[in-house]
């Protein structure tokens, strides 16, 4: 009876694992530009999202956009829209597909895949002018882009 419930446990753990796998960048399933699907299957963390935007070292997103909320930050951008009322004009799903890679959305689009590993015009490894290796990832990780559209959907007018 000890081995059934211990057996059922781990079962019950590892599909729970693998429903919260890490979708890989070459595996979203874009439509139209919109990602329906989580990348992680986690919520994302609007807080950590919030310092993934704001963030020169991850996606610095204020480079390009304003966000009333991080006015804190010093010179944000202006070629981008803003950020405010990004939840008002974009679904869940719809900010998922432009943060992850806003050109299947946009085709004209200045903003960077941040979840792509695949399909660039000679890219640099880093910026040491030499050409990428098998160690090029995405920008953002999975769970950021998922906390980024936590933070965004919470940006309304």
């Amino acid at each position: 009876m000890r081995i059934s419930i211990l057996t059922m446990a781990v079962v019950a753990v590892s599909a729970a694992a693998l429903s919260a796998a890490e979708i890989d960048p070459k595996e979203v399933n874009y439509e139209d530009g919109v990602v329906k699907a989580s990348l992680t299957g986690v919520a994302g963390d609007p807080a950590n999202g919030a310092e993934v935007v704001g963030n020169k070292s991850l996606g610095n997103c204020v480079a390009c956009h304003q966000v009333s909320d991080l006015a804190d930050i010093p010179f944000q951008g202006e070629i981008g829209p803003p950020l405010d009322g990004a939840a008002d004009r974009w679904s869940e799903a719809e900010l998922r597909g432009i943060v992850a890679n806003a050109k299947i959305m946009f085709e004209d689009t200045m903003m960077p895949a941040f979840y792509k590993v695949d399909g660039f015009i000679r890219p640099g490894n880093a910026y040491t002018g030499e050409a990428a290796d098998e160690t090029f990832g995405p920008l953002l990780s999975a769970q950021q882009i998922e906390d980024v559209v936590a933070y965004l959907s919470t940006l309304k007018e």
